[in-house]
């Protein structure tokens, strides 16, 4: 279940910048708009250290992290939905992400040009957002008279789901607020996955910041916390100038690079984090003498959903799956110790996963 975000927001905000550090591509980045005119897309392994720690135990003969790909899509202007711009071009780039990352300048710099010759990174939001909203707006416009006579007559139940959906959005849309905000059934929900609404789409505001402002907030951080807060989205502060300078470091240079910064984690780690957890996502692990492998699953999920996402026969066959905690794993050095210990368990088909479950599946196709 390899996770898509794409990476969008106006021009000169430093989309590319990030884009190249954290996928460590070369996109063209230049202080000019619509410097990205094709999406570029890169692909991340997801570092996580407890998968580090389970193949220093084990020493497997291969070890396959968890994805994340990254689209870095053109910049947008005001009027985009109609054509301005790179248009329709840059919005159909994002129809199948998971989740839309929109990057907002939150920096002053007069040698890096703003394409509204102002720094105000509320006003940039809402464009974007607004431009966004009219899309899927045009998207419900063209279907609703399609549908609408079967769903009065009351044809099927689908085309009754469907009007109703799509009637609900279009209102919350109208008032500004994007498609997530609509209170749907989840039969309706179902009904419009298909159309792959923008506005549907879990957002993380990440906020390009110059260096002295890594480890604190400013007037225009503290602006869009508050926004983001207040739209059920994230926001996050990351120095893509910064990610530059790390896609060049690995192991221990990359460390000591972050310590003497003060920071913790790496923007890249950060963004994947917030993300698994707007997604509602989380990682259990497969751990053998031939393969060591992180997977995401959505959490909630059951073991038998869980065995699928390694392949469906998996899931067909479910007879139980042999479960270790990654803390008592790690504490009894391997399955087999943590086995010896008692602390294996057999699940059977109504067990909930839980992030960092170690499992061994049980199935017979």
């Amino acid at each position: 279940m390899a996770l898509t975000a794409g990476i969008v927001g106006l021009p000169n905000v430093g989309k590319s910048t990030l884009f190249n550090a954290i996928t460590k591509a070369k996109a063209l980045s230049a202080n000019y708009p619509f410097a990205t005119i094709e999406p570029n897309v890169g692909y991340v392994d997801v570092n996580d250290v407890r998968l580090k720690n389970i193949v220093d135990i084990v020493n497997p003969r291969s070890v396959v992290y968890t994805s994340f790909s990254f689209t870095d899509i053109a910049g947008l202007v005001k009027g985009a939905s109609k054509g301005e711009g790179l248009g329709n071009q840059f919005l159909s780039h994002i129809r199948n992400v998971d989740a839309i990352c929109q990057v907002v300048r939150c920096f002053d710099d007069d040698d890096v040009i703003h394409v509204s010759n102002k720094i105000d990174p509320i006003d940039d939001i809402e464009t974007v957002n607004l431009e966004l909203i009219f899309a899927d707006l045009e998207v419900i416009t063209k279907r609703l008279p399609k549908i609408e006579k079967k769903a009065l007559l009351k044809v099927d139940y689908e085309s009754v789901l469907e009007y109703n959906a799509l009637i609900k959005i279009k209102e919350t849309l109208e008032a500004g607020f994007p498609a997530r905000s609509a209170k749907l059934a989840e039969a309706e929900i179902e009904a419009i996955k298909s159309y792959s609404f923008l506005t549907i789409k879990p957002t993380i505001y990440i906020m390009n910041v110059s260096l002295d402002m890594i480890n604190k907030d400013n007037e225009y951080t503290n602006k869009v916390r508050e926004y983001a807060s207040s739209n059920e989205s994230k926001a996050i502060a990351i120095c893509a100038k910064i990610e530059e300078e790390l896609a060049d470091l690995d192991g221990d240079d990359k460390k000591m690079f972050l310590e003497d910064l003060g920071i913790d984690e790496s923007g890249l780690d950060k963004l994947v984090r917030e993300t698994y957890d707007l997604l509602g996502l989380s990682t259990f692990f497969t751990a053998g003498e031939k393969e060591c492998r992180a997977w995401t699953f959505k959490k909630g999920m059951k073991a038998p959903e869980c065995a699928g996402v390694i392949h469906t026969d998996f899931q067909k066959g479910f007879i139980r799956a042999e479960v270790v905690s990654y803390d008592d794993f790690m504490k009894f050095g391997g399955l087999l110790k943590a086995r010896e210990a008692g602390k294996m368990r057999s699940e059977g088909k109504e067990y909930v996963f839980k992030d960092g479950d170690i499992v061994l599946f049980r199935f017979n196709i």
